[in-house]
């Protein structure tokens, strides 16, 4: 048997196996892993196979074609990744096989990914930030995740989300935006444009990074894929970061499987007002998330002492801070004045005269003061 014989007999098992039942099914992971990818799906065709994986897989088990799977695929030009593979994302794999080993409920590792780009998985994902957020975003959420994503695929992150709109696409745009990677996982198969009117913006992301799903091609969006879906955004990223979300929500959802994951979590903060914001907020109450305001937060969090500048990227510090007191009073009394003699600056501050003749020349070698026919006047 030919090694290319033995590789597509392991793919159409692997892409049988990934749509004989719904994902996750912890049942059909741990019997993959205990018999093998072909056997198990043998075994799964004949039937006969223990509860409880004989009820998650009876309704699929003999209308499920594996082969026709892998040439739908190739048809829309995505493939099938396997943990066989040597660019499969172990990382992402093996945080789920730990959650479904201790009994996490709703965790597995997925059987196989469908992928549409040319990005290997484990590369795009080795070093990844999860940024999600609410579909019916403010236009300052929209803002904060472009910059936020932006500024860490600047920094050699992936920028993982859901393609959803609001918060996910602007995340998506802000890391290609930076000439960055990003990944994109979706609730249905990589062909199906969803929502519709991403379909440009999915197919910049397959150009520039990954579009994956576990789900076949032409697998339709369901409400419940999504929260499915949203374990492998949590476990792909080293930390996620909710830029907007309600008090009840998928971001939500994504951030508390992120902490039971063992993962940091961080959430954007908005006006008290906001109904979108609302979850955010109950996420740092609750200790669940830490605060952040941009992408510096996200980095110190994530790279290792000394890599970060100390500083955000905007310098809050003024002309004046280094000024003894004194100095700064006789500043702020020429603020405002188109010229005033010593006198009236004395009389202004409430400095003794000697002490304003002192200052002065201190402010003006420093270019906060000038002195003109008019009198002394302040620069900034």
């Amino acid at each position: 048997m030919s090694t290319r014989t033995e590789r597509e007999e392991l793919l159409v098992a692997r892409a049988y196996l990934s749509a004989v039942a719904e994902p996750p099914a912890p049942a059909l992971t741990e019997f993959v892993a205990a018999r093998g990818p072909r056997r198990a799906a043998e075994e799964i065709k004949r039937g006969g196979v223990p509860p409880p994986l004989a009820d998650v897989v009876e309704a699929r088990r003999e209308h499920v074609d594996g082969a026709a799977l892998l040439d739908a695929g190739r048809r829309v030009g995505a493939r099938l990744v396997v943990p066989e593979d040597p660019d499969w994302p172990g990382e992402l794999a093996e945080c789920l096989v730990g959650a479904r080993t201790v009994g996490l409920a709703g965790m597995a590792e997925p059987v196989a990914l469908w992928v549409r780009g040319s990005a290997p998985p484990d590369v795009a994902l080795a070093n990844a930030v999860a940024v999600v957020g609410a579909r019916a975003a403010s236009g300052y959420g929209e803002h904060v995740a472009a910059e936020l994503a932006h500024g860490v695929a600047r920094s050699g992150f992936t920028v993982v989300s859901g393609a959803a709109y609001g918060i996910d696409g602007a995340a998506h745009r802000g890391a290609l935006a930076a000439g960055g990677s990003t990944v994109a996982f979706l609730a249905c198969g990589v062909d199906v444009d969803y929502p519709a009117g991403h379909g440009r913006l999915l197919k910049v992301i397959a150009q520039q990074g990954l579009v994956a799903s576990e789900h076949p091609p032409g697998t339709p969006p369901r409400k419940h894929r999504f929260l499915v879906r949203n374990r492998l955004i949590a476990a792909a990223g080293q930390a996620t970061v909710v830029v907007e979300a309600g008090a009840r929500s998928g971001a939500g959802n994504t951030a508390h499987t992120a902490d039971a994951l063992g993962k940091p979590v961080l959430a954007v903060p908005g006006p008290v007002t906001s109904k979108t914001s609302v979850g955010c907020h109950d996420l740092v109450r609750t200790g669940t998330a830490v605060l952040a305001t941009g992408a510096h937060d996200v980095l110190e969090l994530l790279q290792p002492l000394g890599q970060v500048d100390a500083a955000p990227a905007t310098d809050t510090r003024r002309r004046t801070d280094a000024l003894h007191p004194h100095a700064r009073r006789v500043h702020d009394a020429l603020s405002g004045c188109d010229g005033s003699g010593v006198d009236a600056l004395a009389r202004e501050c409430g400095l003794p005269l000697r002490t304003v003749r002192a200052l002065l020349p201190e402010l003006e070698l420093s270019g906060l003061a000038v002195r003109t026919e008019a009198g002394w006047s302040a620069t900034t």
